[in-house]
This record gives structure tokens, C-alpha cells and sequence, in this order.
């Protein structure tokens, strides 16, 4: 569903905007051997880069016109600093007005990396196009995608944005039209309107999935951390922000837009001798327990290997709702509740969402959101689900689960007989699945982004275990190349820290593959050296599957 973005802090500025390149920072940066008791505290992180902004101003592209909003922040070992924000012009959220600013451990200037290049000044902020037509226009829209289907309670409701996304910054009708499918379940499309115009400049599905479709059950019999109440366990774990699962009951939400009239319950699921489940999907605790499970390890991934302190990075936890509509072949994350919903598919295709890949997949769509936010179309929306696909599988290697081991195949666990193959995604070679793409090219961007987001999982692939036949876990692989090179890969661990800092440091909102490999390089000559064997696996990997 559509994002939302905490107000930490808001700073204004005047003077003129000049065009600013990206800075990459030292490997030192990252030194194991400094001291983070010496770093520096986040409200002194955000005093230093209020300064910044300040001084900066020009170079950032930032007049009295426009207000700054802090996303996220980052410190490193060393105390280097980075401080994501988003823009707004004249109170209109900027639509790829985002920006990272990198501090040195002083709090000086580094420099930054900008979604747009462009200056953002408009000559007004007043609309031809109306709102009710603009709303209009993107009911449509949705009805476009899904002919055929009588759609309930379809409702939209437009705001008004600046758009630097696409091209010249121009004044847009941002509109997310939501309905009920004939069996209640959700489904919604953003669509950005010209508001001079009345021209469409882009749409997407506003519901993240990770196949569009579901996942199965088991992982076995795993650890869970519960909570006593009285006397009965609810399934609640302190130990990680009072995570939790609760049931959904089969109904669905009402939304108009991001505001839910009546939401699906989450009931949270309690037992009398802290067993849960019975393996069997006809125990309604079973899939809870998977749920919860998947949450658990997410959760201990990003904490293990990044040092992140749950989705949002502030220890607070999300919670989970299983058994939601009626055969529903979908999972998503909803940032408007911070939670993740599980449907229980339809028993032909596919079995129940809650795999541990589909847990890692669906809550690293939460991640993104509280760091690149990379929109949910185009390349930058290939770029979303591949960040998900690669860190769902990082996450299924991590757990160790010998019930379900780690592989480079999306889904392989939830798919039944009628879906007429053994995995939704393949990571080694994406076009096995029929419709995604292996190598970038000019027309990427025209594809679903479940598709497009093939090139990246396919550089991730390379990059951890290099091109040709090769069988890793069991299962076998055969990733070509683009240009016929030969691949050396540099291992999970390394593809995950590279992947992590591109996102969290230099990748924006409007970050496309090219931008992607920049990210990347960068990353990797922090961590390693811009002289290091993984820096130059990274250039390798990229132009490997045609990004160059």
C-alpha cells in the first residue's frame, strides 16, 4: 500500500539550486577498529546536517520555496554520517525530491547523492485538471487492469504533488484508487496524472507482492518466543518489538485510500500450553506459527548481519495477520499498518503465503520504504522487488533450516501442481520463468516490475556465486552471461553487505540500473576498496547481465 514517511525534522532554506555529483567515502570509513561508543548520537547527527543544509543550500538545489523531511539516518563505525530526506515544494510533497547528505565523522560536508538533478521551481501550484477528474481518471485506470472483474467499493481520492520523477519537474495528481475484487480481496493502482495536462505519466499496483500469487507452509518445528498472559501464551514476542501474528478470520480490509474504515482482524493468537500448531494447514495456528517464524528470522537477519534494529531500524516491531480473504494468492506489506498479511492461496496454484523467503521478501518491502523508498514502477520498481527477492533469499540462508534449506529459487515452497512449475522466480537465470528477463535493455522499464526485477537477481546471483553449472545446497545451477565472460562470485555474505549499503547510503527513489551500478561500485569500494577483488566482481556482475 502506499508509503508514509515520519516527520523527525523540518528545515527551509534560500538560496539557488546548482547541480551536485555524487561523493564516495573512504574504505576507512567503515574500520572495524573504531570505537562506537565515539559515534555520534542522532540528534547530533541531524544538528550537524540541519548545518549543512544550511550551507549547502545551493548545491543541493534548495530555495525558500521548498521543506526538508528526515527518512532515515546512518552512522558508520567511524562516525561517518548519512541523512536521507525528503523535499517538498510550497508544502506539495516532490515526488523524487529525495537526497542523502554524507557528513565526515566532524559533521562536515562529504557530499550527497540526489534523485533529481533538477531544479524544483514551478510557476504555480494551482490545477487545471480537477481533483474529481483526476480521480476519475485513475478509477479507470484501474478498471483497465482488471476487465473482466466486477470491482466493489472503488474508491480514490487524489493529492496533489510536485513530480521530478519523470523528466522536468511539473505539477501532478498523485491518486490511488483502491476496490474489492469479486471474492474481497484488496487491489489498488497508483496512477500520476499531469496536472495540466491531464496526460497519464506512469501507474503501478499499489499492493507490493512478491509474486502476485502465494506461498505454502513448513519449516518444521522451530523456537518461538512468546509472551504469558494470565494464563495462556499469546503469540507476542518481546524479545523482538513485541512482534506478533493474529488471524485474520478470512475477511478483508475497507480502505479509501490509506485510511481503513474497517480493517481485517489480527487477532492474536493464544495458547494454553505454549505448543502451537500441528503441521496440518487445517490447524489455523500452523500457519501463525509459520508466520511468526519467518518474522523472527527477518527480524534476527537484519539485526545479525546489518546491525538493524528491526523493519524501521527504531526496535519496534510489526505484526502479522494469516488466513486473510477468501483463497487469496497473495502476501503483502502494508506500510499504513506496518504489518504483513498472509492469504491462504487457492490450493491449486499455490498453498499458503508464510515461506520463509515470502516473510523475508514482503518485510524488506518495509525496509525499502524507511530507506530508498525506490518507487514501485519502471526500473527504480524492478530495482524494489529485486532488493525483496535478494534479501528474502539472504534471509532463507541465514535461518539454516534444514525443512527448508536456502536456495536461489523464489517461492519454491508454496507452489502446488497447477502452477506448472517448481518455483515462481529462478535467480541464476530469470527468463526460466517465462516472462522475466535476464540482461538490462532499453525497454526494461515497460515490464512488470516482478520481471524487470530480474536483471538485478540475476547480478546478485552472479555476484555471489559466479556464472556456469554449478550446485550449491543440493540444487542445481547454470547462470550465463550477457557477453559470454566467466563470473567469479565473492559469496552471500559480501553480496549482502554490498547490497545493504547501496540502499541504505546511495540508492534514491528514482535510482534506475544505471544508477543501481553506481550504487553498488560505491558501496563495495567502501567496504573493500576501490582497488579490491569485490569491487571489481561488482563492474564484472553488472556488465555481465548488460548494465553498464
Amino acid at each position: 500500500m502506499s508509503r508514509i514517511r515520519p516527520h523527525v525534522r523540518g528545515s527551509r532554506l534560500a538560496t539557488a539550486g546548482v547541480a551536485l555529483t555524487s561523493a564516495t567515502l573512504l574504505a576507512a570509513a567503515l574500520s572495524p577498529a573504531a570505537d562506537a561508543a565515539d559515534r555520534p548520537t542522532r540528534a547530533t547527527v541531524l544538528d550537524n546536517a540541519a548545518s549543512v543544509l544550511a550551507e549547502q543550500a545551493a548545491r543541493l538545489g534548495l530555495t525558500s520555496a521548498q521543506g526538508t523531511r528526515v527518512r532515515d539516518v546512518v552512522v558508520d563505525k567511524d562516525g561517518t554520517q548519512h541523512v536521507r530526506y525528503d523535499r517538498t515544494y510550497r508544502q506539495l510533497p516532490v515526488l523524487g525530491g529525495d537526497f542523502v547528505v554524507h557528513l565526515a565523522p566532524d559533521g562536515s560536508y562529504r557530499g550527497a547523492d540526489r534523485a533529481t538533478k533538477d531544479a524544483i521551481s514551478l510557476a504555480g501550484v494551482t490545477p487545471a485538471l480537477s481533483a474529481p477528474k483526476a480521480a476519475d481518471l485513475a478509477v479507470n485506470a484501474l478498471k483497465a487492469v482488471h476487465l473482466g472483474e466486477t470491482l466493489k467499493r472503488l474508491t480514490a481520492k487524489p493529492q496533489l504533488v510536485v513530480d521530478a520523477l519523470h523528466g522536468a519537474p511539473k505539477l501532478a495528481w498523485r491518486t490511488d484508487a483502491v476496490a474489492q475484487d469479486s471474492l474481497g480481496n484488496p487491489v489498488a493502482r497508483t496512477v500520476l496524472t499531469d496536472a495540466g495536462t491531464g496526460g497519464q505519466i506512469d501507474a503501478w499496483d499499489s499492493v507490493e507482492t512478491a509474486t502476485g500469487d502465494g506461498r505454502s507452509l513448513y519449516s518444521g518445528t522451530v523456537p518461538l518466543e512468546t509472551t504469558l498472559s494470565g494464563s495462556t501464551y499469546q503469540l507476542k514476542d518481546a524479545t523482538r518489538g513485541n512482534t506478533y501474528t493474529g488471524d485474520a478470520a478470512n475477511k478483508t480490509d475497507l480502505c479509501l485510500l490509506t485510511v481503513c474504515l474497517n480493517r481485517a482482524p489480527s487477532t492474536v493468537f493464544t495458547d494454553a500450553d505454549n505448543h502451537w500448531g500441528t503441521g496440518a494447514a487445517s490447524d489455523r495456528a500452523t500457519a501463525a506459527v509459520d508466520a511468526q517464524y519467518g518474522t523472527d528470522v527477518t527480524w534476527d537477519y537484519y539485526q545479525d548481519v546489518h546491525g538493524r534494529n528491526g523493519i524501521a531500524g527504531d526496535g519496534k516491531g510489526s505484526y502479522s495477520r494469516v488466513h486473510y480473504g477468501t483463497n487469496y494468492n497473495n502476501a503483502f506489506w502494508d506500510d499504513t499498518c506496518f504489518c504483513m498479511t498472509y492469504g491462504d492461496g487457492d490450493g491449486t496454484q499455490l498453498g499458503p503465503l508464510v515461506s520463509l523467503d515470502v516473510a523475508g521478501h514482503e518485510m524488506t518491502h518495509g525496509v525499502t520504504s524507511k530507506t530508498a523508498a525506490l518507487t514501485y514502477s519502471g526500473e527504480s520498481g524492478g530495482l524494489n522487488e529485486a532488493t525483496s527477492d535478494i534479501f528474502g533469499t539472504l534471509v532463507e540462508f541465514h535461518a539454516a533450516n534444514a525443512s527448508d534449506p536456502g536456495d536461489y529459487l523464489i517461492g519454491e515452497k508454496i507452489v502446488r501442481s497447477g502452477f506448472a512449475r517448481d518455483a515462481l522466480r529462478y535467480m541464476d537465470k530469470p527468463s526460466k520463468d517465462g516472462s522475466s528477463t535476464d540482461y538490462w535493455s532499453s525497454s526494461l522499464g515497460d515490464l512488470d516490475v516482478h520481471h524487470s526485477s530480474g536483471v538485478a537477481n540475476h547480478f546478485a546471483y552472479l555476484l555471489a556465486e559466479g556464472s556456469g553449472p554449478k550446485t550449491v545446497g543440493g540444487v542445481s545451477y547454470d547462470s550465463p552471461t550477457h557477453d559470454g565472460s566467466t563470473v567469479e562470485g565473492i559469496g552471500r555474505d559480501k553480496l549482502g553487505a554490498i547490497w545493504y549499503r547501496a540502499l541504505t547510503v546511495y540508492m534514491t527513489s528514482s535510482t534506475n540500473y544505471a544508477g543501481a551500478r553506481t550504487a553498488t561500485l560505491s558501496a563495495a569500494k567502501d567496504l573493500y576498496g576501490a582497488g579490491s577483488a569485490e569491487y571489481g566482481a561488482v563492474g564484472a556482475a553488472w556488465s555481465a547481465v548488460n548494465v553498464k
